[in-house]
């Protein structure tokens, strides 16, 4: 499970907050990095990443047959996540700030509601599992993972009886600068030639496709549920029994709020407080209906921040 609170001093002295609420139901939150990354914060983090990463790394090493025991003998030579390449851990950041930001700023969200992020879904990712059962055997054998498939990221909000009352769920992604050509492919999808005039456009499957299209109740959620009931049965029962009700069409689906999370440095023009995504209304190719935040989260090293943080999770062991 995953139990780390935030670490809101230390993300305030290193993120500058700009958040907005349009007509209730449309967040836009700016973090942008206003101090270099100091011991405190990579302590902070470090601490934060591991809980979000614990459920996974038990979960990996177990069906590869590798020990976690402190007295097992000799470090592994393959472990979660540290042996998975560089482009995976920037994904995987992403989904991590997903969540961190969730948390940490859940009273700037549009609704206000109580996000919590009990477990992450980081195990369900079988390239993942394929890639370091061969690497254990091959150390040579090191190539891209494919991406996970369904809900980046997936947060709950309980009600008084610990039911699931409102869901957030939604889009995370990572890129090493936020230009206007790279936010626009992750909206609209990456550019294709047109059949029919020869110039390249976006194939229209990016984000806001993909939010439009989902189904009232994320997968992700589902996923979550049965992560609850393999590690925290009694404590979230009340939660499990909820989604199950909602799943099985006994009850009304939770509530849900959409989330788009971005993360990557500014582009080399970028004016302070400038944002890749309109903040004045909603985005005009949201069509779900839901409520929507977005969160832009831009860095200034932030290739560099990920290597350092990857490389001093479980360090000690």
């Amino acid at each position: 499970m995953h139990h780390c609170p935030p670490p809101k001093n230390e993300l305030a002295h290193w993120l500058k907050a700009y958040g907005t609420i349009k007509d209730g139901n449309y967040g836009h939150l700016l973090l942008e990095q206003q101090n270099d990354p100091d011991n405190d914060l990579m302590e902070a983090l470090r601490i934060y990443f591991e809980s979000a990463h614990l459920d996974a790394r038990e979960h990996f090493h177990r069906k590869i047959g590798i020990s976690l025991h402190p007295d097992g003998g000799a470090a592994p030579v393959v472990e979660y996540p540290k042996s998975l390449p560089s482009k995976a851990h920037r994904g995987l950041f992403g989904e991590v700030m997903a969540g961190l930001v969730t948390e940490a700023y859940q009273h700037e969200f549009v609704g206000g509601h109580a996000w919590r992020v009990p477990i992450f879904l980081f195990r369900e990712h079988d390239d993942v599992e394929k890639y370091l059962w061969t690497l254990r055997y091959d150390p040579a054998r090191m190539r891209e993972i494919y991406g996970r498939h369904g809900t980046d990221f997936v947060g709950i909000a309980l009600g008084g009886d610990g039911e699931v009352v409102r869901v957030i769920a939604g889009e995370a992604k990572w890129r090493k600068t936020l230009t206007e050509s790279a936010v626009a492919s992750l909206l609209y999808g990456p550019k294709e030639k047109n059949e029919e005039t020869g110039e390249l456009e976006h194939n229209g499957r990016g984000i806001w496709f993909e939010m439009n299209r989902d189904t009232v109740i994320p997968h992700g959620l589902r996923q979550l549920q049965y992560l609850l009931e393999q590690r925290d049965p009694n404590g979230h029962a009340a939660a499990i029994a909820s989604i199950d009700r909602a799943v099985l069409e006994l009850g009304s689906p939770p509530a849900r709020t959409d989330l788009v999370v971005i993360t990557g440095n500014g582009a080399a023009k970028r004016e302070s407080s400038e944002t890749v995504i309109g903040w004045e209304t909603m985005p005009e190719d949201y069509k779900a209906g839901r409520n929507l935040q977005v969160v832009e989260v831009i860095l200034k090293g932030g290739g560099e921040l990920i290597d350092a943080l990857y490389a001093s999770l479980w360090s000690d062991n």
